[in-house]
């Protein structure tokens, strides 16, 4: 018989990823004792390829994530959630970590939360709270495109990697230039390049560009020689390409029109 109240939510599914026993008895503990929103662990993983079988093969809201693991790092697992195309919703992350110098990377990977352990009740609570929220909030099966995550003095910015035209690296820092805008960055040229994934090619030790922004690959005056070859980007600048890897930009950009 109805009494007119209304139906609770299902209590979060939530995956529990650590190396150490000792915390996931913790966490466990934790998640099931917190009063609202609900949540029960439906499983638990002590490293990144046993964390990936049980979320391919169950159904999980929330994994809470180690960062720091022996045999694969939570921040690589997060990644490949972000990739996974299943009919199924991937479920959200929040970091559970003693290494605070990680979390700018959080962002990157979409992260719901990043707690630090040892691990308080009311920031657990606060954490699931948010993904309760984002869960009601956003439609099912969302897809969140890939983005570039930087700290520009300060700042933390997300950049879409769609929008991204190239990065050059010139005395200390690294200009990045977007459709949306252009900020300076205090990374290492080499260190974003490894965040960019595919669709991004290095012409020069100094520049990177997204091979989607290249329109031409200009021939050099008899003067210049080698270094005299250019990409000219949608935007109307050009970039110098290096004798090193002039060969790399013409396959790359062969390929590119052939597909």
């Amino acid at each position: 018989m109805s009494d007119g109240a209304e139906a609770q939510p299902a209590p979060l599914r939530v995956l529990i990823v650590d190396d150490e026993p000792l915390a996931r008895l913790r966490l466990r503990a934790l998640v099931e004792a917190n009063p609202a929103p609900r949540a029960t662990v439906v499983g638990e993983a002590a490293d990144v390829l046993q964390a990936m079988r049980l979320i391919q093969s169950m159904p999980c809201d929330l994994v809470l994530l180690d960062i720091v693991m022996p045999g694969g790092s939570g921040l690589k697992l997060a990644d490949e959630l972000r990739r996974l195309a299943e009919p199924r919703p991937v479920p959200m992350v929040v970091f559970v970590t003693a290494h605070a110098e990680h979390a700018l990377r959080a962002f990157e990977v979409d992260a719901a939360d990043y707690l630090t352990k040892p691990v308080r009740r009311e920031r657990l609570q606060a954490a699931l709270l948010r993904v309760a929220q984002r869960r009601a909030a956003e439609p099912a099966g969302a897809a969140v495109g890939p983005v570039l995550v930087v700290s520009d003095r300060g700042r933390v910015l997300r950049v879409p990697l769609a929008e991204v035209l190239y990065l050059k690296a010139e005395l200390k820092y690294v200009t990045l230039c977007s459709s949306q805008g252009r900020w300076l960055l205090d990374e290492p040229l080499a260190e974003l390049e490894q965040r960019l994934g595919e669709g991004f090619l290095r012409v020069h030790r100094n520049a990177v560009v997204a091979l989607r922004a290249v329109r031409a690959l200009a021939r050099p005056t008899p003067a210049d020689g080698d270094e005299g070859w250019q990409v000219q980007l949608a935007n109307g600048e050009s970039l110098a390409v290096s004798r090193r890897q002039l060969p790399a930009v013409r396959e790359a950009l062969a390929g590119a029109r052939s597909g």
